[in-house]
């Protein structure tokens, strides 16, 4: 059997003919017809919201930080259980992450978010933001950490680079943050190779972002800039891609949780094993399906199991180390930081992409329930 990837892109006929299209048009750069349209597709699926399409989610997270105004010494309140883009960010406007714990739906805990605003607030100097992470394609808890933010005048960031296509008490994700960001990069739900998306109901933010997006050119006949900008914009060609994906994303969504399904029927059962629950409040894209497994219970690690599957041309992968245990983010301050740490070293992703066919599903498992069966006593 051919090598099975963790999250492959899933592209087609529809795609190809999309990209052709824009090419032959000869609109490659970072405008065109392509990329308005994408924008407005992107804003009509997820309802009265402006966007504007960028080459990466960290490039929509970078902006984002800078309409609100994060610069050198201020802190953000960052979830540790994410991947590194949440926290570089931060960095690359001099700010400084202050990580959180997650909860037990493994999104950043509302209660240690109210903790890090009253600790700031105590010291006279409030996180200038609050960035919130829809892992894994689960949204966080936003009606408790909005109420939070808006107690203290914080704005929130909605890194939703994970979670196109899942939903927030019916509304979709990517609509909750003052500001959100989505991502489309070769591994997510749908992709347009690299890129991303910021959106905002605000639309002075939106055309802000995207004038720094574009080198902050000022109106003149010739280039004139007054201040530092980006080259930040998604290329036209890229966003003809997205546009096919796009049309796609409900039956992606349906895809990739019927891969979590049929885990979860298949392996739930499996001593020490648990499934990344789902949150009462909202519908997951289930992008990566998600396990732990305790060894002290199954009798085998989570990289014997990774190991084994590795041997077999499948690739699985731990999920997310928290920043808080990350050499670059070294003496950070962390609120809580244990659940985040077990999550880790018992977490594994696996397999889950939206083209994966029946039987390589049923050779993922037929190799767990293996190695499982040979560490039982």
């Amino acid at each position: 059997m051919k090598r099975i990837y963790l999250s492959p892109p899933h592209v087609g006929p529809e795609e190809r003919a999309l990209l052709l299209e824009a090419f032959d048009s000869n609109w490659v750069a970072p405008v065109g017809p392509d990329l308005d349209a994408f924008e407005r597709e992107v804003a009509a699926l997820l309802g009265d919201v402006h966007t504007a399409a960028l080459s990466s989610g960290t490039a929509a997270l970078h902006l984002a930080l800078i309409l609100l105004g994060v610069g050198p010494g201020d802190e953000v309140l960052v979830p540790t259980l994410t991947f590194a883009a949440s926290a570089n960010v931060v960095r690359y406007v001099g700010a400084l992450p202050v990580f959180v714990d997650c909860d037990t739906y493994w999104t950043v805990d509302p209660v240690l978010v109210q903790t890090g605003l009253e600790e700031g607030e105590r010291r006279g100097k409030l996180p200038k933001a609050v960035m919130t992470v829809d892992l894994f394609g689960q949204c966080a808890d936003y009606d408790r950490l909005g109420a939070i933010c808006a107690r203290y005048g914080v704005p929130m960031i909605q890194d939703a680079a994970e979670a196109l296509g899942s939903r927030y008490r019916g509304a979709p994700a990517g609509t909750q943050g003052d500001i959100s960001v989505l991502s489309f990069n070769g591994n997510k739900i749908i992709t347009t190779s690299g890129g991303g998306m910021l959106v905002s109901a605000r639309k002075e933010w939106i055309d802000r972002a995207r004038f720094l997006a574009t080198q902050a050119r000022d109106p003149a006949p010739h280039y004139e800039h007054s201040e530092i900008g980006y080259n930040y914009r998604l290329s036209n060609l890229l966003a003809a891609v997205g546009r096919a994906q796009l049309a796609k994303l409900e039956q992606r969504v349906l895809l990739r949780r019927a891969n979590f399904d049929f885990y979860r029927e298949a392996l739930g059962s499996l001593p020490g094993w648990s499934f990344m629950p789902e949150a009462p409040y909202g519908t997951s894209n289930r992008w990566l399906t998600c396990v732990t497994i305790d060894p002290a219970v199954a009798g085998v690690s989570r990289e014997r199991i990774r190991h084994h599957l590795a041997e077999h041309q499948v690739e699985a992968r731990p999920v997310w180390k928290p920043m808080h245990c990350q050499p670059a983010f070294r003496g950070c301050r962390v609120y809580g930081g244990s659940r985040a740490e077990r999550i880790f070293e018992q977490g594994l992703c696996l397999p889950s992409g939206s083209g994966l066919l029946e039987e390589e599903r049923m050779h993922v498992t037929d190799l767990v329930q293996e190695v499982a069966a040979s560490h039982r006593p």
